[in-house]
């Protein structure tokens, strides 16, 4: 630890937050919807629990530490560090992830760059402990930023450098390899949660992040919920002028995405982990959220989500005015997962049959209908049912209006009471409905209730379908 934040960066934007909330969030964001969110790291390696196991080895009593000493055996011989030849990478092919992430339908990629256990996954000057000077000595993120841009995706990174103050504390508590002062580098400060960040810490965090802004030019950086603490504040607005003012010297949008209350709402984009919101919301805003329940890094036993549900959250997010970034987790010599790939395939399918229910549009006059509850917040989205043919989300472009129906009826038959020609959310006449995917015509009557179609027997896709309204020219 100990690099100095670089030196202001001229342009539009000052570190405050008066001038910080002029952002707006850059087109490719707004229409682009859907990006790929990556935890890839040394965590993959032992493939147990979650993506916190280096810091749970380290807490008496959990799970993760009776594993680890069964399995490896004591901290203080075989500790967090001893993983780092085990993250080969042998299969790594950055190319052929970048490709499926355009066969998913994706818009944008965002790797974790530093997740909280302090060994960085790209060629890092201020640590030792990083993949390009050890374990598979390659940069990581470097290679995957190039393949993805081949690919004309937008790339991003996130940092989740702030929670290593703390992150291994455990270790100081009984004998175990984080005391050494050979390994601090990786291990850090191991302070209690409950102290504050010294300059020290705050000044290379600046620094290290800064440096992931010049050396990999993302358009987007992640940040976690620990940023939130005060004394981040002023480093907060120093970083996000530097990047901003960044982002106009490349001619580039670039966006910051923040959770809780660590910015302004104005100031970058709000995200949301693992949750929605319940209504429209004015700013464009972020889920992140993971294709298994349980972990977002790689672990033995995935409990994922089905397709279906990863679908109808990109909808039910898109109609109100947010973007989904969906996390995969590889395995450590860089394959990814057969679950993972296969719901990413899936989205792809979906969305190359409805995607223009999806990019470039903006919300409607409603968000949708139907009696499937979506409760706002964090850590909600496993909490309710599977939605129903009665749930309905709208998305816009121009005068044309796309109703998603998030489950296919079983009958057939669809009547979306928010085209009702009585509640006069659609006072046009309607021209004509057609069902995205399907050259079969639609038979559809409008009362005062309702907009009635009968859909065609053939379904063009197996999750939710998508009927495109027009009014009458």
């Amino acid at each position: 630890m100990g690099g100095k934040p670089p030196k202001m960066v001229e342009g539009p934007f000052e570190p405050t937050w008066e001038s910080l909330e002029k952002f707006t969030p850059p087109d490719w964001y707004v229409d682009g919807k859907f990006g790929i969110f990556i935890h890839w790291g040394l965590y993959s390696v032992p493939a147990f629990g979650n993506e916190w196991y280096p810091r749970n080895m380290y807490q008496q009593g959990s799970k993760e530490f009776e594993h680890h000493v069964k399995t490896y055996g004591p901290q203080e011989r075989f500790g967090y560090k001893d993983f780092i030849p085990m993250l080969t990478a042998e299969r790594y092919d950055p190319a052929a992830w970048a490709n499926l992430f355009r066969k998913a339908g994706a818009k944008f990629v965002v790797p974790v760059a530093e997740h909280h256990d302090g060994f960085a996954m790209y060629d890092c000057s201020f640590s030792e402990w990083c993949a390009a000077k050890m374990g598979p000595k390659r940069d990581l993120i470097g290679e995957l930023a190039r393949a993805c841009r081949d690919e004309w995706l937008t790339f991003g990174l996130s940092s989740h450098r702030a929670e290593h103050w703390w992150f291994f504390d455990g270790g100081m508590k009984f004998p175990s390899d984080v005391q050494d002062p050979r390994f601090s580098g990786l291990y850090g400060p191991a302070q209690p949660k409950e102290m504050q960040p010294n300059e020290e810490f705050l000044d290379d965090w600046l620094a290290r992040t800064c440096e992931l802004v010049d050396k990999y030019q993302p358009q987007l950086v992640w940040f976690d919920w620990w940023i939130e603490q005060p004394v981040f504040a002023a480093y907060l607005r120093r970083f996000a002028a530097y990047y901003y003012n960044r982002g106009a010297q490349w001619g580039r949008g670039v966006a910051i995405n923040y959770k809780l209350k660590s910015f302004p709402p104005k100031a970058a984009v709000y995200d949301i982990e693992r949750g929605q919101l319940d209504d429209i919301n004015p700013l464009f805003w972020q889920t992140d959220t993971a294709v298994a329940k349980n972990s977002w890094g790689y672990v033995t036993e995935q409990d994922y989500k089905t397709s279906d549900q990863v679908i109808g959250d990109l909808a039910d997010i898109v109609s109100k005015n947010g973007a989904l970034l969906l996390n995969i987790g590889p395995r450590p010599d860089g394959t990814i997962p057969e679950g993972d790939e296969r719901i990413l395939l899936d989205v792809g399918r979906w969305l190359w049959v409805n995607c223009e229910a999806i990019y470039g549009t903006r919300p409607w006059k409603v968000y949708g209908e139907g009696p499937t509850q979506v409760v706002s917040g964090l850590f909600t989205d496993t909490k309710r049912g599977a939605f129903t043919s009665r749930d309905v989300r709208f998305t816009a472009k121009g005068d044309v209006l796309y109703a998603i129906v998030l489950a296919w009826p079983e009958n057939g038959e669809v009547a979306i009471q928010s085209l009702g020609s009585a509640l006069r959310l659609y006072p046009r006449e309607i021209g004509g409905v057609q069902l995205l995917g399907s050259k079969e015509p639609v038979a559809w009557t409008r009362d005062d209730a309702a907009l009635r179609a009968k859909l065609p027997a053939q379904r063009p896709c197996d999750s939710a379908c998508v009927l495109k309204v027009q009014p009458k020219r």
